[in-house]
């Protein structure tokens, strides 16, 4: 089979949350989590280092304060998990929020000058935590940084507070 034509094996087919330490039921936040895994799933690179065994698929849950992060292969065979400490995001986090709330107010009343600034305030946190992922990721798993930016959307839909 050429590369063109034979699968990308590097990639995750599937992401499911833990429904005992991530409760659904909070409207905004679940559609929020839904559509960050849709866009996740529509295109990444997600490599296992060490593996070739993939497409994968992905189980998150919350241990206090950290993001378990269970792979394992399409067919359910345990691959590795992996825990990220949420700690060192929370400040990254808390601007994150801060910014696309008043990106989204200024949405309706302010000039297209202020908008594209608080866009690209907002891109700019939001690449600074895709970078922090990415990095924290990096011994275990190998992503590109469309990938890890999704991944930090995912992250921070799940770590939204309304």
């Amino acid at each position: 089979m050429s590369e063109e034509t034979q699968p990308n094996r590097n990639r995750l087919a599937e992401v499911k949350f833990d429904e005992k330490s991530i409760p659904r039921g909070v409207a905004d936040r679940d559609h929020e989590c839904a559509a960050a895994v849709f866009d996740l799933i529509e295109d990444n690179r997600f490599g296992v280092r060490g593996r070739d065994d993939g497409p994968y698929s992905l189980r998150i849950a919350q241990v206090e304060s950290r993001l378990t992060f269970a792979v394992s292969t399409s067919a359910g065979a345990p691959v590795v998990e992996f825990a990220v400490s949420m700690t060192p995001f929370r400040p990254l986090l808390k601007a994150y929020f801060n910014i696309c709330e008043n990106y989204y107010t200024a949405i309706r009343s302010a000039g297209p000058r202020q908008i594209q600034e608080m866009d690209r305030s907002r891109t700019a946190l939001h690449n600074e935590g895709a970078g922090l992922l990415a990095a924290r990721l990096a011994d275990k798993v190998e992503i590109d940084d469309a990938t890890a930016r999704r991944l930090f959307t995912l992250v921070s839909a799940l770590n939204w507070r309304p």
